[in-house]
Formats: structure tokens, C-alpha cells, sequence
């Protein structure tokens, strides 16, 4: 049997009831309890850093507490909120499109034309125009936009950056797209264009920074040489490349990349691990073909088939899932050789598809290997896209063929891709194991300006 003790006496001093020191007891745990609440709310308070000044990098944001996920707030929210001295009281451009919108919907542009003392002069626009609906490649014109009467100024028609008369009017450039992540995507290209224009006329660039859509914390491909700069690259980064578009322009401009005035209104509460459907922000395509958040997970390497008379799935209801063309009667086989490989994350069957018109093979219903994403932590586009290549070449060597021109170059970013595909399998085995090199290099090089923890 237990033994039982009697209640110890009481001999707390000047004769105070025992009860009354059990309830500070007890007080005391609670607050100690409470406290972390209390450091969270701080955090809360002040969960999102100030803009950079030119080219600074922004204080790294607090982690988010693992048990309650915060909304991720757009640049343009931070702006409104803190930062508005950056164009309180001057003439603003803004770089944009649709995508450009807060986590209720509303668009930069408007946000800013309704903003106090705040003159929106001039709205730009990159490929695909304002709306985000023209084709890619498909040249886009000037106009008014209709909500706000601000003329909008194409940058991907007779020009690709600001020139001289566009930038009159305007005291600072705002940019404010959302991104993909991959390199051959032309939005933050023509950013830095537009960067480096207003340069030129002591105007400074202010980035309204947005997530970078399939994680900030993977990095896949090599890095593009100087001579195949062009709208699809002007940097050397991977073709996964893992930045905010605030962190590359902030990259570019502190380590002599970009000759610009750059300052970066930081997002609150993002963190590199986060895919876009995480971050609590609505999802909005940012380009046509760009549907889904696997569609941008596989552009960053199915891209390379937009440089071969294969089809990359534009003009289907799922784009850069499927490859395919009218002789490639073997994708059955080509599916069953891709699994055999145990790409992870990713799963290959043949199936037919009609291409919609004015893509390649309008009109027709041809085979086509269908790319599924049953793990997307652990895919590696580039890796998959560069294997299917091979394996299609390999089978295929009179019905292949590369685009006419580098394009190919400027899209892998080396003549390598080129050659390997066409050589052996363990040329390409060669290749992605330099790319990986490639990629490690550049997130050792980028580490001091990201933005994020």
C-alpha cells in the first residue's frame, strides 16, 4: 500500500495562505505558457521586411510557426502597407499583367491608380500582353487599359525595353509579374531590359517580389553561356534556377550582372520549401499554356521540345505533358523505356491527342507520350526532359530534327544538350551529372543575396 502523507504545514513567510501562493504558482505557469503566443504575435506584427535599398538584401523574414501556416502577402501588399514612400508622390510605371494581383484578387494596377498620392502615368506590358492571353511568341500592341484609362506600352512587340520616350513620364518602374521559375520563361528578362533602360535615365527599378512558384529550394540544369544570351535567358542561372524575381534582379544588380537601380519590396511570410498552392494565394495562369502548377514544374524541361518538330503539348487541354508527333508510333515503347529508367516523381504513358490549330501538327490527332507528376518533391524535369529526349533521338534519328538556328542553345543553354542527345546514353549521363555540378555552383554563388530563409 502506498504510503500516505499528511499536508505539509504551511511556512510561507509574513503567514501567507497556502492557496494564495498555489494560485501565483499557477499564474506563473500560465504565463510562461503563454509566451511564445505573445512572441508570435510580435512576429505577426512585423512579419514582413521593409524594401531593400538599392540592391541591399532584405532582413530574412522569421520562420513561420509549423503548427499555423500564415497567408504569403504579395510585394504589393507590403507596399501599401509600409513602403509606399517608394512612390508616394511620384509618377509610376509599372512592368505588369494579369498575374500581378493580391490574395483578394485585386490587381496591382488598380491598387496602385487608387492609392493616395500615388500617379500611375503608364502601365507596360511583356509577352503575352496585359491580359495574359495572347500566344506565346505572338507580337502584342499598345492600348488603354480599360479599368484604370492608363496607356499601356509593349514591351514584346517593336521594342522589348522601355525606350527613351516611354520611360518621359515616369519618375520610378515598378515590376510586378508572377514568375514560373524557370529560365526560358521571358518575364523576368524583359524585367532586367526594362531595369537597365531606366538605368539610363537615373530612373530605379522597384520589384514587387512574388514566390517562385515550384519551391525556392531546388535548383536543376546548367547555367547558360554568354553567347546564348537572348529573351529566354541573359544570365547565367540553371534552368531551374530557385529565386524569387526579387532575389534575381537583387543577385544580378550586387554582383555587377546588371548595371541597374534596384530595390526589392520583399514578401511576408514565404519560405523556399513552399509550392505556389501553399502559399495561400489564389492561382492564376500566368501565361496561356502555363494551366497548372505541374504544367510550370514540367515546362523548365519539356521546353526543349519547343526547339524540335515534336510537339510540347500546346494546343491540348494539358500542355508540356505530352510529346509526341504523327511518326512517333512507338510511344508505347518510349513510355515503358522512360519507367524503366526509375525517374522519381514522374510516370510515363502513351496515349493520342489532337492538337489544337495553329500549333505544331494542327488539326491532327497524333501518339504522344503523356508525362504525370506522381510526386512532385521529388521530380527532376530536366533530367526527364533530357532522358526522352535521347530516347526518342536514339529510336528516331531520320524522323527527329532540331528547329532551324540556335534554338535549342538558347533554350538548354550550351551547345552540349545537342550533342549528347545524338551521341550515346553516356554522353547524357555526362551531361547531367555537369549540369548538377553547374547548379550547385550557382546556389553556392547566390546564397549571400537570397531574400528568404
Amino acid at each position: 500500500m502506498a504510503e500516505q502523507h499528511s499536508p505539509p504545514k504551511d511556512t510561507t513567510p509574513s503567514g501567507t495562505p497556502l492557496r494564495a501562493l498555489v494560485v501565483l504558482v499557477v499564474m506563473g505557469v500560465i504565463a510562461m505558457l503563454a509566451m511564445p503566443f505573445v512572441v508570435t504575435r510580435a512576429r505577426d506584427a512585423r512579419g514582413h521586411a521593409p524594401a531593400t535599398e538599392a540592391g541591399d538584401v532584405a532582413p530574412p523574414h522569421p520562420q513561420q510557426d509549423t503548427m499555423q501556416a500564415r497567408v504569403v502577402e504579395p510585394g504589393i501588399t507590403v507596399l501599401l502597407r509600409d513602403s509606399l514612400h517608394l512612390v508616394r508622390g511620384r509618377r509610376v510605371g509599372l512592368l505588369t499583367n494579369h498575374s500581378a494581383i493580391d490574395a483578394q484578387g485585386r490587381r496591382t494596377a488598380d491598387l496602385l491608380h487608387e492609392a493616395p498620392d500615388v500617379t500611375l502615368t503608364a502601365l507596360f506590358a511583356p509577352e503575352h500582353g496585359l491580359a495574359g492571353t495572347a500566344r506565346g511568341g505572338a507580337r502584342i500592341g499598345g492600348g488603354i487599359d480599360s479599368a484604370t484609362g492608363v496607356p499601356i506600352r509593349s514591351l514584346y512587340g517593336a521594342v522589348q525595353a522601355p525606350t527613351p520616350a516611354m520611360l518621359e513620364d515616369i519618375d520610378v518602374l515598378l515590376y510586378d509579374v508572377q514568375d514560373v521559375g524557370a529560365r526560358p520563361y521571358t518575364f523576368v528578362w524583359t524585367m532586367t531590359l526594362a531595369a537597365e533602360s531606366a538605368a539610363r535615365r537615373g530612373i530605379p527599378l522597384v520589384v514587387l517580389d512574388r514566390p517562385a512558384p515550384i519551391r525556392g529550394d531546388i535548383m536543376e540544369g546548367g547555367l547558360l553561356r554568354s553567347q546564348f544570351r537572348s529573351l529566354v535567358g541573359r544570365a547565367a542561372v540553371p534552368l531551374r534556377y530557385g529565386l524569387t524575381p526579387g532575389e534575381l534582379v537583387s543577385w544580378m544588380a550586387r554582383s555587377g550582372a546588371l548595371q541597374a537601380d534596384v530595390r526589392v519590396v520583399p514578401l511576408a511570410n514565404w519560405r523556399r520549401g513552399l509550392w505556389y498552392d501553399e502559399t495561400g494565394l489564389p492561382w492564376v495562369r500566368p501565361s496561356p499554356n502555363i494551366t497548372t502548377l505541374d504544367a510550370a514544374l514540367l515546362f523548365a524541361g519539356i521546353v526543349f521540345f519547343e526547339a524540335t518538330n515534336l510537339s510540347e503539348g500546346r494546343g491540348t487541354p494539358k500542355p508540356f505533358h505530352y510529346v509526341g508527333a504523327p511518326w512517333m508510333t512507338d510511344a508505347a515503347g518510349i513510355a515503358r523505356a522512360m519507367n524503366a529508367r526509375g525517374l522519381p516523381g514522374l510516370h510515363f504513358t502513351a496515349t493520342e491527342q489532337r492538337i489544337g490549330s495553329g500549333e505544331k501538327y494542327g488539326g491532327r490527332t497524333i501518339p504522344v507520350v503523356e508525362i504525370a507528376v506522381v510526386d512532385r518533391d521529388a521530380a527532376r524535369p530536366v533530367t526527364a526532359a533530357t532522358w526522352l529526349l535521347r530516347e526518342i533521338v536514339k529510336r528516331h534519328p531520320r524522323d527527329f530534327s532540331w528547329q532551324r538556328g540556335r534554338g535549342i542553345e538558347e533554350l538548354s543553354g550550351s551547345t552540349r544538350l545537342r550533342t549528347a542527345v545524338g551521341e550515346s546514353d553516356e554522353a547524357v549521363d555526362r551531361l547531367l551529372r555537369d549540369w548538377d555540378g553547374e547548379a550547385d555552383q550557382f546556389r553556392r554563388a547566390v546564397e549571400p543575396y537570397r531574400l528568404y530563409p
